[in-house]
C-alpha cells in the first residue's frame, strides 16, 4: 500500500505526492475523431507492483499505453514519470507494443533486434563490443530464445517473436517495463516463460504494467489491477480492486459470468 493510500485509510487529510511514481497519468483525454477514446483518466502507477490494464474491447486499453509513452499526444492531461517530465526519463523505460503493430517481414535476425535494446548505450556511431553481444545472448538466455540468436525474425513463430521483444527490452536495462497484451497470440509454453521473466523483474524492484486481456489469470499474474472504459473505472491491489462489482461496472453484458465468478 502507497503512503498516500495508507493515510487515506486512515482517515488522514494529505496532499498526494507522485515524485515516487514511476508513472502518474492526470486528466489524460486521447481523441482519435470527434468522441474521446479515452477521457480524463488518471492512473498512477505502484514502484515494484507488476499492473494489468484490463477492459473490453475498444476501451482505450493501448490508447492510455501509447498515451503514457508519448507515441499518442493526448488532448488533455500530463504524464510524469518519478515525478519528472516523460522525455527526461525514457532511457529507465522499455516498451513491447503488440505483435500485430510489427512488421515481421523486415529482413534482421533475431540477435540484431535484440541489439536495438542497447540503442540508448550504442548511439548511432558507437561499435559494438564483446560485452554488448554477451548482453544479446544473456536477454536471449533469460526467454529461452538463445539458440535462434540467427534466424530472421519472421521465420518465427508468435510466441517466439513475442520472446525476442521480450529480450529487447530486457537489454534496455529499464526500470519501468510497459507491455501492449503480451500474451495475445502466444503458446501456454511462451506464456509461462514470459511471466516468469516479468515476475523475476518485479522481484528485483522493477516496475511492470501490462494491457491485459485474460482476466482468469489476473489474480494469479499481477498484484494490481486498473480498470478502464474510455474512463477510469478501478484501481489497486487486486484483492480489493478485482471484484465483481468493479467489473460488471467496466464490462457490462459483455462479461461472462464464469470470469465474474472467479473475481468473487
Amino acid at each position: 500500500m502507497t503512503p498516500v493510500e495508507l493515510a487515506a485509510e486512515n482517515g488522514e487529510i494529505v496532499s498526494e505526492n507522485l515524485d515516487g511514481a514511476p508513472l502518474a497519468l492526470r486528466g489524460v483525454t486521447v481523441s482519435y475523431g470527434a468522441d474521446p477514446v479515452v477521457f480524463s483518466v488518471d492512473m498512477t502507477i505502484a514502484a515494484g507492483s507488476m499492473t494489468a490494464i484490463i477492459g473490453p474491447n475498444g476501451a482505450g486499453k493501448s490508447t492510455l499505453l501509447k498515451a503514457a509513452l508519448g507515441i499518442v499526444s493526448p488532448l488533455a492531461g500530463r504524464v510524469t514519470c518519478w515525478g519528472k517530465p516523460l522525455e527526461s526519463q525514457r532511457k529507465r523505460i522499455a516498451y513491447v507494443p503488440q505483435r500485430a503493430s510489427i512488421d515481421w517481414d523486415f529482413p534482421t535476425q533475431v540477435r540484431d533486434v535484440v541489439m536495438m535494446g542497447l540503442h540508448h548505450e550504442l548511439g548511432l556511431l558507437s561499435r559494438i563490443h564483446g560485452h554488448h553481444h554477451a548482453k544479446v545472448t544473456e536477454c536471449l538466455t533469460r526467454v529461452g530464445m538463445q539458440d535462434f540468436a540467427d534466424r530472421q525474425i519472421g521465420q518465427l513463430s508468435g510466441g517466439q517473436q513475442q520472446r525476442v521483444f521480450l529480450a529487447r527490452a530486457l537489454a534496455q536495462g529499464a526500470d519501468l517495463y510497459l507491455l501492449d497484451e503480451p500474451f495475445a497470440g502466444v503458446d501456454a509454453a511462451t506464456e509461462a516463460a514470459i511471466i516468469s521473466v516479468l515476475k523475476e523483474l518485479r522481484d528485483a524492484g522493477k516496475t511492470v504494467v501490462a494491457v491485459h486481456h485474460d482476466l482468469s489469470t489476473v489474480e494469479e499474474y499481477f498484484d494490481r489491477v486498473f480498470l478502464i472504459n474510455r474512463r477510469r473505472m478501478g484501481e489497486g491491489p487486486v484483492a480489493e480492486a478485482f471484484t465483481q462489482d468493479a467489473l460488471h461496472a467496466t464490462y457490462g453484458g459483455r462479461l461472462g459470468d464464469g470470469l465474474v465468478a472467479r473475481a468473487g
